[in-house]
């Protein structure tokens, strides 16, 4: 089963094409690594809570949009080594440039799937 790695973050709602930009260059990294998919989806409903919710779980700004995205990869293993690889090559995060959002505020894990159906959507 897929293994997936998800974050959320708060960019800054002007940075949206930076972020974009941002993505498909982390894309081209990361498949190069073996991941199989990856999905960027730039918030447009995304309502505050009274408890906690998404934009509280990022401490979003008026001017902020919030980000979910999430990386699927063919299993733990193959995310495993391609972090791995990731973390200990300094050239990888150089071709990345500065990121467009703050992210000490970014929420990230990994997760096992429990339940897949359907097909995964087109790249």
């Amino acid at each position: 089963m897929p293994y997936i790695d998800g974050f959320v973050v708060a960019v800054p709602t002007d940075n949206r094409e930076a972020y974009k930009a941002f993505a498909e260059k982390a894309w081209t990294i990361v498949q190069s690594l073996g991941a199989i998919a990856v999905w960027e989806c730039w918030g447009d409903e995304v309502p505050d809570g009274k408890v906690t919710s998404f934009p509280q779980a990022v401490q979003l700004a008026e001017d902020e949009t919030v980000v979910f995205s999430w990386t699927a990869w063919p299993d733990k293993a193959t995310r495993d080594a391609g972090w791995e690889r990731m973390m200990s090559d300094p050239e990888i995060g150089q071709s990345m440039g500065e990121m467009p959002f703050d992210g000490q505020r970014m929420i990230f894990g990994g997760f096992s799937t429990l339940l897949a159906n359907g097909a995964m959507p087109p790249g």
